[in-house]
This record gives structure tokens, sequence and C-alpha cells, in this order.
């Protein structure tokens, strides 16, 4: 397995517009994506947001995975970091 650790920006003020936008489109979309096993998304922080999504393989995790810099389309959210890493544990 690898997971996928991603990091965003979001714009001041636009948290909870963000944590919306995260329930109803973000989640549904990343669960049907192939070799999708869980994922883990953290209340934002200030500005940042934090994501830990796992797969089966690396393949499928980089390619759901967003590209680093990508403001989201109709969103006030911009990727800063993705990181791959696979899974030594998992309980």
């Amino acid at each position: 397995m690898y997971a996928a650790m991603v990091t965003v920006t979001i714009d001041d003020g636009k948290q909870d517009e963000a944590l919306e936008r995260l329930k109803s489109q973000v989640v549904p979309t990343v669960k049907a994506a192939p070799g999708f096993v869980a994922g883990y998304w953290l209340r934002p922080e200030a500005n940042n947001g934090f994501s830990l999504v796992v797969f089966d393989t690396e393949e499928h995790a980089r390619a759901a995975a967003p590209p680093v810099g990508v403001r989201l389309p109709d969103s006030n959210v911009t990727v800063d970091t993705v990181e791959f890493v696979e899974v030594a544990v998992s309980a």
C-alpha cells in the first residue's frame, strides 16, 4: 500500500467553505478512485489543510493525487506538497 500525503493552503476566511467542498466533492471523488483503501482529511489549522490517503499501489496513489502548485478548480485551495510513501504497517 502507498499513502499520498498532501498539504494545501486555504484562502483567508475560506476554511468553512473549503471544508464543505471537501465533504461534498473531493472526498466522494477520491473514494471512487481506483485502488482507494482509506483517507483521512484533517480539520484545517489556520490556512493549512492536511490529508493522508492510502491506495493499494503507488501507481494508483500517484494517479489520484493532485499536482503540486495547482489551484483546485472553482475553489479557494492551492496544493502545496504531495509526497508518496509506502505504508509499513497498518492496524
